[in-house]
């Protein structure tokens, strides 16, 4: 019969209990951002590097539509390019029905499309 020692038995208990996400991701933390994936924050230093290369003009983070009251849409970045055109990027590993459905709603009043890495 094998015992534990109520050291090994705490550290059993803890590790049961920590929050696993989802869909498997590490949230990741780079330059004080939090990102919810190691895709989405290699993503962002890939930005970081095309900005500091004159590639594009400049890219924010997790900007908010509103897409009707009560409902809004947060992208992962909005990238600016030097001849005025933006593109909307969404880092996805994993297509959740309520985003599909938001991906939707925000092509459609926006005519702007999601661009999914």
């Amino acid at each position: 019969m094998e015992r534990w020692s109520v050291e090994d038995y705490k550290q059993y208990d803890q590790s049961k209990n920590k929050t696993k996400s989802k869909y498997k991701a590490n949230k990741t933390s780079i330059d004080g951002h939090t990102f919810d994936s190691q895709k989405e924050a290699e993503y962002y230093c890939e930005l970081k590097l095309r900005l500091q290369s004159n590639e594009i003009k400049s890219f924010c983070l997790q900007p908010i539509f509103m897409l009707a009251p009560g409902l809004k849409y947060k992208p992962d970045f909005i990238i600016f390019h030097h001849d005025g055109s933006c593109e909307v990027i969404d880092v996805k590993g994993f297509k959740t029905k309520e985003y599909i459905a938001k991906k939707k709603i925000f092509e459609d009043k926006y005519h702007f499309p999601i661009i999914e890495i």
